[in-house]
């Protein structure tokens, strides 16, 4: 096989070698010293070069984390141990290809890497998970970010756990969903209580797999989307793309009641659409609204990495319980995606909603780009701000984190990775929430790059 040639292994999007651990850093401003904690984030970044194609997606799961305590930092990043990240370091090479292409059965090391930990990041149960959404959950330590083992809810999970689970801030319960694109019943919702016991399994028959990557949920109900964006068997088995986008078809919501087994599960039609990434949901007056980075389709391209990213946009869905209608609107035409709110308000009506602005010149078709600010929307006054990582300085995904004591809902920090393009240097910003100042309060100067990645948590001490 040949090595891969890709533009996620150029410019920021490619790879780091090494794992390190650097004290001392240079920060500009001042760290708040209510931030005592860890700032990890996920990303995909393939311990040996990849075979034949590389798709960004696919990539060895890596944390970087910037430890805070007292207005120092200190960075670590480490590789998740996965059993194929495992199996490659023992070997001393790549073993498979690094697309997101059928299985090769002729491979003699496996058809597939398997479980790549690469994706995004939650803290239940006192554990930090690492998570991937076609396998179980790898639990890490904040303060070491070694990997502890596979997370299995006490033997009893048995499906898939989505990328992007959801904490109840008010019961401490983690509901999640998993779905398997080529065997019934495609979809399974699932809960584990505040004590880490899986309490809940629930399938939810599909017609065919359909790729879903975020859910959202409210007091009472988990609402899963199902998107036209469907895994046709045929094609696969022609050698084709399997993934087709039906236009045709409608955007289909399942409305779970929570914490009920045998519940009927009801259905809801929208236009057909495709979601990333959705912020928040809650209930009102009868009727569940949804926020999230609305597409008009999905455009994946599985060798090359392709994704229609710059077409996502903040959006508003409101599901009417007693009529059945879904109402929808644009909340903004600018191009955003990776929405994070307040933790603390999940489930329930929040006002802040943060992404991060992506450019329209194709966000992932350069290796040297990607995030260029961070807006903030106040959704109850219908109005926006943005912080500008300034010129040649690019991002992506921004975490909120309330200030302890906080009395207001974005009282509180946006902290993510940036990268100066001129200088070749990354960096963690923190910048204040409520004004979305040009100048961050802190800029913690890193002492080596850090590529693009996915999702973000922050671990308070």
């Amino acid at each position: 096989m040949q090595p891969a040639k890709s533009k996620f292994l150029e410019g920021n999007f490619a790879p780091v070698t090494d794992e390190r651990d650097d004290d001392g850093l240079e920060v500009i401003g001042e760290v708040p010293r209510e931030l005592d904690g860890w700032f990890v984030r996920n990303g995909p970044n393939p311990q040996f070069h990849p075979l034949q194609t590389y798709h960004w997606f696919a990539g060895d799961g890596m944390l970087h984390a910037v430890e805070l305590r007292e207005g120092r930092a200190r960075y670590r990043n480490r590789y998740v141990r996965t059993e194929g990240w495992q199996r490659e370091h023992d070997a001393g090479r790549a073993l498979w290809a690094g697309d997101l292409g059928m299985p090769d059965f002729e491979n003699p090391n496996g058809p597939t890497r398997g479980n790549t930990a690469n994706t995004a990041l939650v803290h239940h149960h006192g554990k930090l998970l690492a998570l991937w959404e076609a396998g179980p959950p790898h639990e890490v330590s904040p303060s070491t970010l070694e990997t502890v083992g596979l997370e299995t809810f006490g033997g009893k999970l048995d499906f898939p756990c989505t990328a992007h689970p959801r904490v109840d801030p008010s019961t401490g319960e983690l509901c999640f969903f998993g779905y398997n694109m080529i065997a019934p019943p495609y979809l399974t919702y699932g809960e584990v209580s505040p004590s880490g016991a899986l309490t809940l399994a629930r399938e939810v028959p599909l017609q065919c797999g359909s790729m879903i990557h975020d859910f959202v949920i409210t007091k009472n109900f988990a609402v899963i989307p199902v998107f036209p964006f469907l895994f046709e068997v045929e094609r696969a088995m022609a050698g084709a793309d399997p993934f087709v986008f039906r236009e045709d078809l409608p955007t289909r919501f399942a409305v779970i009641p929570r914490g009920d087994a045998t519940a009927p599960v009801r259905w809801f039609e929208a236009p057909s659409c495709y979601v990333f990434h959705y912020a928040n949901a809650y209930e009102l007056d009868g009727t569940i609204v949804i926020v999230g980075c609305r597409m008009p389709k999905a455009s994946i391209d599985f060798e090359d990495g392709t994704v229609q990213a710059n077409s996502a946009r903040l959006h508003r869905w409101v599901i009417e319980l007693s009529s059945g209608v879904v109402r929808e609107s644009p909340i903004d035409d600018v191009s955003s995606d990776f929405p994070r709110i307040h933790e603390g308000v999940a489930g329930r009506e929040a006002r802040y909603a943060y992404t991060a602005r992506v450019k329209d010149a194709s966000p992932l078709g350069d290796a040297d780009q990607f995030s260029d600010g961070w807006i903030k929307y106040d959704l109850s006054a219908g109005r926006s701000i943005v912080h500008e990582h300034g010129s040649d300085v690019f991002g992506g995904e921004g975490v909120f984190v309330s200030r302890r004591g906080a009395t207001s809902e974005d009282d509180g920090w946006i902290v993510g990775f940036a990268h100066n393009r001129r200088e070749n240097r990354s960096e963690l910003r923190i910048v204040d929430a409520r004004s979305m100042d040009a100048n961050p309060v802190a800029r913690v100067l890193l002492k080596r790059r850090v590529p693009y990645g996915f999702h973000g948590a922050w671990v308070q001490r």
